[in-house]
């Protein structure tokens, strides 16, 4: 269970801070459904941008805005459905758009998860604490954003080797950004950097995407609800779900996996890594290039009983296919094969997480044998937008993309995925993946052995979490209702 224990005297600071920040904080049910937000909030989002600094944007977190950069309100759930041109397989898959979130990633919402419960508790004090947001990518650009909202300080930490446009970004926002050696898989040292600032005395919040449940919890009841919206639109009376593929990450959007497998108990969930670190798969360990599944580790809010397969895609095919989506030549190759001018402009909005997640729907459709009726969900957590230098370095790494690399990638990488490096779990590989978490959680991050236990052996350990947003929408109605501000 989060912990929802108030401090009162901070709350009552916090919800100062906020009054003269003019901040009002959207509930998990506008979030789900924004029909609910105030037709006066609604009203005032036709002026602002979609990247905008601004306290209206908190009521943008939401997979349901108009697909427009400026004045968007809301709409139906952005997504895509891949067609057998681009995936090689008869099952539909489909996936719904990170890009048009506020900083153009949906890791805003995880962050909004964890901030939300400590701030309308007072277990955060905007007005005197940092706000500090470990990461490998884009949960500490949300995270930086919430605080500048807020106006509290914040300090952004994630792996030197990510991508130039994110530290960009970040310089703009955050208050400060700390670089930790390595890449993406190199979550120890963001997570020895967080102990280091612990002792150092200052006045901070760490929050931590990879053991914040309010992470598990957004996604499961917000991005959860959102699949189902898309799968209630695509289904027909004969279709049948059979399942919903994530790289992992933090393992927070895995969550909305638990929300699905609720509503169709026979469908079954899928975490994915990169081969080049196959920590799930095999307790292995590397790095690799797909920017925002860190790993080496098994994160603390990761339901891993209620996970069915794990498996893993070479980073080689993720970095080959956003060429394709996006070169000259990939996008009239692609042409070629039957692809859909309008789908072609929309593949930007896959970046390279995205590409893995969709290649993991492949894989996970060509084990199983999916055939027409059979519908596999997955996720695009962000676009290509923030990674246009990658694209700049595989150009001078290999020189220009052809038309020949073109019919090599789409052949070999996109359509050509392969059924290898996939594990069905059994209670005992499970469990397997489960006592990962021991090395890093118990022995390095002080948690307990009794809690670690609870998370494998109680049956109500995740069930009653799900439940919780009622909890949270009465404080946050709370908060809101103090500052006094909905009111005026």
């Amino acid at each position: 269970m989060i912990d929802l224990t108030i401090n009162s005297a901070a709350l009552e600071r916090a919800i100062e801070k906020a009054r003269k920040q003019n901040i009002i904080i959207p509930t998990f049910q506008q979030q789900i459904n924004p029909e609910l937000v105030p037709d006066n909030i609604k009203n005032q989002l036709m002026n602002v941008g979609l990247w905008d600094v601004n306290p209206l944007n908190l009521f943008r977190i939401t997979w349901k805005n108009e697909p427009k950069s400026h004045g968007g309100v809301y709409g139906d759930v952005n997504f895509i459905e891949f067609p057998k041109a681009i995936t090689g397989v008869d099952a539909k898959i489909v996936a719904p758009v990170g890009k048009w979130f506020p900083t153009g990633a949906h890791k805003v919402g995880a962050a909004f998860g964890c901030l939300v419960p400590r701030l309308v508790t007072g277990q955060f004090d905007p007005s005197t604490q940092k706000a500090v947001w470990p990461s490998t990518g884009n949960y500490c650009r949300g995270g930086a954003y919430d605080s500048t909202l807020l106006g509290c300080e914040s300090i952004a930490i994630l792996p030197e080797e990510m991508s130039k446009e994110r530290f960009d970004w970040l310089a703009s926002v955050a208050g400060e950004t700390i670089k930790t050696p390595g890449s993406e898989s190199n979550v120890k040292e963001i997570f020895d950097k967080c102990w280091e600032l612990r002792k150092s005395g200052e006045d901070l919040v760490i929050f931590n995407q990879f053991d914040e449940f309010g992470n598990y919890l957004w996604h499961y009841n917000v991005t959860g609800r959102a699949l189902a919206d898309i799968l209630e639109k695509v289904m027909g009376p004969n279709d049948t779900f059979r399942g919903s593929v994530y790289t992992t990450g933090s393992a927070g959007t895995i969550g909305s996996g638990d929300y699905l497998k609720n509503l169709f108990p026979t469908s079954k969930i899928a975490a994915s890594e990169a081969l080049q670190c196959p920590t799930l798969l095999n307790n292995g360990f590397g790095a690799h290039r797909i920017e925002g599944i860190g790993d080496k580790h098994i994160p603390w809010i990761h339901n891993v009983k209620n996970t069915d397969m794990v498996m893993a895609i070479d980073d080689e095919s993720p970095m080959s296919v956003i060429r394709l989506f996006n070169e000259p030549a990939g996008k009239k190759y692609l042409a070629s094969q039957g692809v859909s001018e309008q789908l072609i402009d929309a593949l930007p909005l896959l970046g390279i997480s995205g590409v893995a997640n969709l290649l993991s729907a492949i894989k996970f459709a060509k084990y199983y044998e999916l055939g027409e009726g059979d519908v596999v969900a997955t996720i695009l957590t962000d676009s290509m937008e923030m990674y246009q230098s990658r694209l700049q370095e595989l150009t001078e790494e290999h020189g220009d993309f052809t038309d020949l690399d073109a019919a090599a990638s789409y052949h070999k990488h996109l359509v050509g995925t392969t059924v290898d490096y996939v594990e069905e779990l059994t209670y005992e590989t499970r469990k397997r993946v489960h006592n990962l978490k021991y090395y890093t959680w118990v022995e390095q991050q002080g948690k307990t052995f009794d809690e670690i236990q609870s998370q494998w052996y109680d049956d109500d350990y995740w069930s009653n979490m799900h439940n919780q947003i009622d909890n949270m929408d009465e404080l946050i109605d709370d908060f809101n209702a103090r500052t006094g501000l909905l009111k005026s």
